[in-house]
């Protein structure tokens, strides 16, 4: 008599799994969302017998794996193959490993598909079979829409498919040197009962296509969906499965979009690059700096440039600041693009050091251009565009400043100064507001003038 298949409850928030179901995740904590999944375990070959058998049929034909030593590995650091375009080679960390697997999240309409589109018609270019699957749309529209950005790719080949298996025997027949699916949430295995896009389907095919990358040493780009939180949707353990993951920033409804490396195994994260929405598709921005200082209003206070850096790219941003009186009995705090608990606390480091009285108003901190800074780097201009509204005062334009601050009002030195002096003089910056520990060699800088500060009252005094 065959088994019937086991039955358990698996949350759809953080993939714990129960036997039977309850209100709340005991793992997460969150409310009604285990669902009902039936799982028919294949019995899985081991030791001799798998290696004789095959034990993963669906994976393709992969190389047979034997322990290395380390010294005798050749070094793969010039084993990158570039997508065509320079801003997603720099997200990558130099361009596109052989073998990687990396993950694509964003909001819908932000431009996931036009981006992964042209970088398989820059591949195809390059006489480099690319396989684009896609489980949402068919392959006419995705023709439309290459037809709309002007491509023509010859060796891209399209498979509107959803089932796991199909998909990779497909890879064996066609042997691509790329793989494209979109998304992976619509993909599912016939050996998991349940949904397509559940965690268990999510987790499974995240798992099988790593097997077929590694084996293969073929490159993958997964398009994943998003939650309303900003998450990509599925289980935490799918990108820790991948070995990039990467997010698009900013709102669709702008022209220029972020694309962000929060994870990275073959190069830096926190990586970013800025790309401009185009009627021929996401283009990408040489100069991040000027694009968001291009709009910055002359004469008015509570406006400031500041240096922050983006992986290993320095970027001159806008902080802008407006204090007005309120009319509630105590003042509200808001900050869009730098973190609202440490607008509050400088805030409070300004009332205690500085004295200045900002209980009895209103406080707005904004980075211009849509961009998000969370590094200490930016607290002085952020203390500086306060102080500037507050005294409506106007810091000169030609003026850039840089530097943690502490909660004793004492201004700290940051990682690459350097760097961040470099950018301000390559964009006409006049003088250089910074930590006293970072003034040492950079006086030889020509053109710029740095004022090293110890602490708040130094750094206000020299401002204004």
């Amino acid at each position: 008599m065959a088994k019937t298949p086991a039955t358990i409850y698996v949350c759809q928030n953080c993939g714990g799994q129960q036997r039977k179901w309850h209100g709340r995740c005991p793992d997460c904590g969150e409310y009604n969302s285990l669902v009902e999944e039936r799982f028919r375990p294949t019995p899985q070959p081991v030791g001799k017998v798998a290696a004789a058998s095959g034990a993963r049929l669906t994976s393709g034909s992969f190389r047979e794996t034997k322990p290395i030593s380390y010294s005798d590995i050749e070094s793969q650091d010039d084993a990158r193959t570039s997508s065509g375009i320079e801003e997603f080679d720099r997200v990558l960390g130099g361009g596109i490993v052989a073998g990687s697997l990396v993950l694509i999240g964003g909001a819908p309409g932000i431009g996931k598909s036009t981006l992964i589109i042209q970088v398989a018609d820059k591949l195809s270019k390059n006489n480099t079979k690319v396989l684009y699957v896609s489980g949402e749309e068919s392959e006419r529209q995705i023709k439309m829409r290459g037809e709309r950005l002007g491509l023509n790719a010859e060796n891209l080949f399209l498979l509107p498919e959803t089932n796991l298996e199909n998909i990779l025997a497909e890879t064996e027949r066609l042997q691509p040197d790329a793989v494209i699916v979109d998304s992976i949430q619509t993909v599912f295995s016939e050996k998991i009962e349940s949904a397509p896009g559940s965690v268990s389907q999510v987790r499974e095919v995240a798992g099988q296509f790593m097997i077929f990358a590694k084996g293969t040493s073929t490159p993958v780009f997964l398009i994943g969906h998003v939650t309303k939180e900003g998450s990509i949707a599925g289980p935490k353990a799918l990108e820790h499965i991948v070995d990039t993951v990467l997010y698009f920033e900013g709102d669709r409804h702008h022209n220029h979009r972020i694309i962000r490396a929060t994870k990275n195994r073959f190069g830096a994260a926190n990586e970013i690059g800025i790309f401009e929405m185009t009627n021929e598709g996401l283009s990408p921005v040489a100069n991040p700096s000027e694009v968001f200082l291009q709009e910055r209003p002359e004469g008015a206070s509570g406006s400031v440039v500041t240096v922050c850096m983006e992986g290993t790219r320095p970027m001159l941003v806008e902080v802008q600041a407006l204090v007005s009186g309120t009319k509630f009995g105590t003042g509200r705090r808001m900050a869009q693009g730098f973190d609202y608990n440490r607008t509050s606390l400088l805030i409070a480091v300004l009332e205690k050091r500085v004295g200045f009285q900002l209980a009895n108003d209103d406080v707005f901190v904004n980075v211009a251009g849509g961009l998000e800074i969370d590094e200490p780097a930016a607290d002085l201009g952020v203390v500086a565009a306060i102080a500037s509204s507050f005294r409506n005062l106007q810091i000169p334009p030609d003026t850039a400043v840089f530097g943690e601050v502490g909660l004793t009002g004492e201004v700290r030195g940051v990682l690459q100064a350097q760097v961040r002096a470099r950018e301000a003089q390559t964009l006409g910056f006049k003088k250089l507001i910074l930590p006293m520990s970072n003034k040492a060699g950079l006086e030889k800088l020509l053109g710029i003038r740095v004022v090293g500060v110890r602490n708040l009252e130094e750094a206000l005094d020299e401002l204004f």
